[in-house]
C-alpha cells in the first residue's frame, strides 16, 4: 500500500497507508464513536466538509451493503486504525475500500487514531490534510472553513412521496441535507411528504396548505444559513413545526436564540440525552458540531432534552408555537414517540 500522511493544521504528522480515492483531501477532522454504521456515516450528509474519524479501530468488517447507505458522500477524507479486506457479510456486495474510490473519498489508515481522538477531545476539532507529501506551508490547511454546505448536499428540486395507507397529513419537508429516513417515517404516519429545496420562500410553502412543515438535518455553521432563518421566522407560529439537527438550531436562531460551536461535538450512534423534568435517558444518534443555548430562548421556549455527558441543549420545545425541536436522529424505534408527536400537533392537538 501507498504510504499516506494525516497532518494537523499545528504541524502534527501522522504517518499511515494510503486507501480509497487518490490524491489530497482537506477538511474539519472529526471523530464519530459508532462501533456498526460506517456505511450510514460516510453517506450522511452532515459530515460535508469534514475528515471522519473512526474511534472503533476495526472498518469495513461486512463490507459493502448499498441498501443501507443514505445516498453519495460528501466526505473529504476518511481514517482509520485498520481497514477490513476480507468482509464477511451475506449482503456485503464489494469491499469498502472500493466505495472510498468510486466515491472519490481519500482516506488513510495504520494510524494511532486513539491518539488522535485524544487530541480533538483536549484541543477541540481542527482542520487536517490527508496527503501524499507533507506540505512545507500549512497556510491554506489552516485557513481552510466548511462554507456553503447546506447548498451543497440539499436537494435542488421538489418531490412528492406518497403516504403509506390512508394519506392523513400533507408535509413539507425542508431539505438542508437530509436523509431518505426521515421521509419514510413520516409516510409510514400517513404523511404524504412534499420535499423542497432549503432556499424555498415561507410564502410558497404557505401558499401549499401543508398540515405542518418539518425542518430536516444537514452540516455546517448554522448561523451561515440566514436566508432560511428568516423564512422559518415567517413560518413559526403559522402551522405545526418540527426541526430536526441542524433544523433545530435554524428554528432557535429564527426565534432570537444564539448557537456554540461545541469543542468536539457529537457524533455516534451512542449519545446520551435526558428529558427535562423526567428520569429517563435516551440512547440516541447524532451528528452535529453546533448546540443551542437554550437560555438564549427562555422568553419563547423551553429546554426538551439536554446531553447526559455535558448538559448541552439536545431539544427544545415552544409551546404557544406549536413547534419542537430536537439535535439529535428521530429515526430510533424508541425515539418514534416524537414524530407521533407531531402528527398529533398536525392533528389539532396542539398541546401535544
Amino acid at each position: 500500500m501507498e504510504k499516506a500522511y494525516l497532518v494537523l493544521a499545528d504541524g502534527r504528522v501522522f504517518e499511515g497507508r494510503r486507501i480509497g480515492a487518490a490524491g489530497d483531501g482537506v477538511g474539519e477532522l472529526v471523530f464519530t464513536t459508532g462501533v456498526v454504521g460506517y456505511l450510514e456515516t460516510l453517506t450522511d450528509p452532515s459530515y460535508a466538509g469534514q475528515i471522519i474519524l473512526q474511534t472503533f479501530p476495526q472498518i469495513g468488517n461486512y463490507g459493502v451493503i448499498p441498501a443501507d447507505c443514505a445516498g453519495k458522500s460528501f466526505a473529504r477524507g476518511y481514517v482509520v486504525r485498520e481497514l477490513c479486506g476480507a468482509p464477511s457479510n451475506f449482503r456485503s456486495e464489494y469491499e469498502l475500500d472500493t466505495f472510498l474510490k468510486n466515491e472519490g473519498v481519500p482516506g488513510v489508515c495504520g494510524v494511532d487514531t486513539r491518539e488522535l481522538t485524544r487530541i480533538l477531545r483536549e484541543e477541540g476539532v481542527m482542520n487536517a490534510m490527508i496527503c501524499s507529501a507533507v506540505p512545507d506551508d500549512l497556510s491554506a490547511l489552516r485557513g481552510y472553513r466548511v462554507t456553503l454546505a447546506v447548498a451543497e448536499t440539499a436537494q435542488r428540486s421538489t418531490s412528492v412521496h406518497a403516504a403509506e395507507g390512508e394519506a392523513r397529513y400533507h408535509v413539507t419537508l425542508i431539505d438542508c441535507g437530509t436523509k431518505g429516513a426521515l421521509v419514510r417515517n413520516l409516510q409510514a404516519r400517513g404523511c404524504t411528504v412534499t420535499v423542497v429545496p432549503h432556499d424555498t420562500a415561507a410564502a410558497d410553502i404557505l401558499a401549499a396548505k401543508p398540515d405542518g412543515v418539518v425542518v430536516s438535518d444537514g452540516p455546517g455553521d448554522p448561523a451561515e444559513n440566514a436566508f432560511e432563518i428568516a423564512q422559518l421566522a415567517a413560518l413559526i407560529g403559522t402551522l405545526p413545526v418540527c426541526g430536526i439537527g441542524l433544523g433545530h438550531q435554524l428554528a432557535a436562531l429564527a426565534l432570537g436564540g444564539r448557537t456554540v460551536k461545541l469543542p468536539y461535538g457529537h457524533r455516534g450512534a451512542n449519545q446520551p440525552v435526558r428529558l427535562c423534568g423526567g428520569a429517563r435517558t435516551y440512547i440516541t444518534a447524532q451528528n452535529h458540531g453546533y448546540a443551542v443555548v437554550s437560555e438564549s430562548l427562555a422568553d419563547v421556549g423551553r429546554a426538551l432534552f439536554v446531553n447526559a455527558n455535558d448538559g448541552s441543549c439536545e431539544g427544545m420545545d415552544y409551546p404557544g408555537l406549536r413547534c419542537f425541536t430536537v439535535q439529535f436522529h428521530p429515526d430510533a424505534k424508541d425515539m418514534a414517540f416524537l414524530l407521533d408527536r407531531f402528527a398529533a400537533m398536525m392533528g389539532g392537538a396542539h398541546n401535544a
